[in-house]
């Protein structure tokens, strides 16, 4: 159905949301010792959680589906996140892969596995608006998102009282089906912006230059001299911050098959590492698989250890032990394993 009307702001009614102080929003924090705690607590040490009636569920179901098409349109091959069919094995194929080829043909390759402070609450309201627009996204199902980020604020409820409400001009709400969409639709358009797609910085894969991989906000920078890495490195760092995405410096790592000097961004040194793990799965310089393996067979071993009361006792029959054993360990031995080998 194409709608050609010019869609005006109307009011709508999200039933069950706290119609006075937009979404109820529980901010969970670490224990508050004392009063003074209580007071110091701010948004940097805070993760806000939308709690979502089952009414408005159903209409955020709707709209999820509505916008999965401009999803499927919008995002590159190389993101991977929250999208139907794709997944984190995908990513780490993907770096094996990556990382296997130049091997081949004796060549050396730089990774820069970036991290962003907080990225899902920095995501600014008003840009994002202008950001659906942009990207083609209709106007009743943009104006339907505003009402539903319309006037949210959040308090802070402990055993030593409740803080004053305060706005929420940024982020987007955990617990709601339709983050993930929306920030996927803001990154994406963040990446379009650093010219990456433009840049000859990266490794060549069947003709084509491929110099990143995502999930979400976890970013993979790829290219086959260290100059080129630090080069992509400034890019992604400048348009981001530009809207709001800072980059942490502490948790952001560089990995090389080759030398490579150190790398300092805004006076502070980007650590460079031998392995790292993303995506949940330990990544080498070398690509030497056996490792992740080992970490693996410990973390199931690790779990059966932790299961192991729940597996002598009598009172839990036999096939729900099976079944906690799929459930938990098997995940856990079997992550990434299809790349692993095992």
């Amino acid at each position: 159905m194409h709608w050609r009307r010019k869609w005006q702001p109307t009011p709508v009614f999200f039933p069950g949301e706290s119609q006075g102080r937009g979404s109820l929003v529980a901010v969970i924090y670490g224990v508050a010792q004392s009063q003074t705690r209580l007071k110091r607590l701010s948004s940097s040490s805070s993760s806000k959680i939308a709690l979502i009636s089952l009414a408005s569920k159903v209409m955020l179901k709707i709209l999820q589906a509505r916008l999965q098409q401009y999803v499927n349109h919008e995002h590159p091959d190389v993101q991977a996140g929250f999208r139907k069919g794709r997944g984190t094995r995908d990513q780490i194929a993907n770096i094996h892969w990556i990382i296997e080829k130049p091997r081949e043909l004796q060549k050396n390759i730089y990774f820069c596995f970036i991290d962003y402070a907080k990225a899902f609450d920095c995501v600014d309201h008003k840009k994002l608006w202008k950001i659906l627009q942009e990207m083609g996204i209709p106007d009743h199902l943009t104006y339907l998102l505003r009402n539903l980020y319309a006037g949210q604020e959040a308090t802070v409820r402990t055993g030593h009282g409740t803080t004053d409400w305060s706005q929420i001009g940024k982020g987007v709400r955990q617990g709601c089906i339709l983050s993930p969409c929306l920030f996927n639709f803001y990154a994406e358009y963040i990446m379009r912006n650093t010219g990456l797609e433009e840049a000859r910085a990266g490794i060549k894969i069947a003709g084509r230059n491929s110099n990143n991989l995502r999930y979400a906000d976890d970013t993979t920078l790829m290219a086959e001299s260290e100059e080129e890495l630090k080069s992509l490195l400034m890019k992604v760092k400048e348009k981001r911050e530009k809207v709001g995405l800072k980059l942490s410096i502490q948790k952001t790592k560089i990995m090389a098959s080759g030398a490579i000097t150190s790398c300092e961004i805004d006076g502070e040194t980007v650590e460079t590492v031998s392995d790292f793990i993303s995506l949940g799965s330990k990544i080498t310089a070398d690509g030497d698989c056996s490792h992740e393996i080992k970490r693996r067979l410990l973390l199931g071993r690790k779990v059966m250890t932790n299961l192991d009361s729940t597996f002598k006792s009598r009172d839990i029959t036999l096939p729900t032990k099976v079944c906690l054993v799929k459930a938990m360990v098997f995940p856990m031995v079997t992550h990434g394993c299809e790349r692993a080998g095992l």
